[in-house]
């Protein structure tokens, strides 16, 4: 099939495929005598499974080990489970980073009056610290 058929079947965009082909992520597609890319089903699978990783939010590196673990039938599932664990952290990591930016964005809502008046705190603390911290 081709990079359009390819995309489709995988549900992803033709771009991120040569994206993920430069960054070897996927095998290089083959090649039809007038240099147009062709498709495998099992290259489809290894693009729906991309789509999923990045869906959990694998970086492309991450993906990139994990794809050729996927495609080693002699691999050991402990080195899966580190990549697996180790994201988890990073995680673990963003979310407790994005649960403090809510406290910090509700303690400033909870400072707006939210009426006609111009003055707002939410603005003077970003103006006056760059922080979402409130005075």
């Amino acid at each position: 099939m081709n990079i359009g058929e390819a995309a489709k079947a995988a549900g992803v965009n033709a771009k991120f495929i040569r994206h993920y082909e430069e960054r070897g992520i996927i095998p290089k597609a083959a090649r039809t005598e007038s240099g147009y890319r062709v498709y495998s089903e099992n290259d489809v699978h290894i693009l729906v499974f991309v789509k999923h990783a990045r869906g959990l939010g694998f970086s492309l590196p991450e993906i990139k080990k994990l794809v050729n673990l996927w495609r080693n039938k002699s691999r050991k599932s402990e080195d899966v489970k580190s990549i697996t664990t180790k994201h988890i952290e990073t995680l673990n990591t963003k979310i407790r980073e994005l649960e403090s930016i809510k406290a910090a964005l509700e303690d400033l809502a909870l400072h707006c009056h939210g009426d006609e008046r111009p003055d707002c705190p939410i603005l003077e603390n970003f103006a006056s610290k760059g922080s979402a911290k409130a005075r």
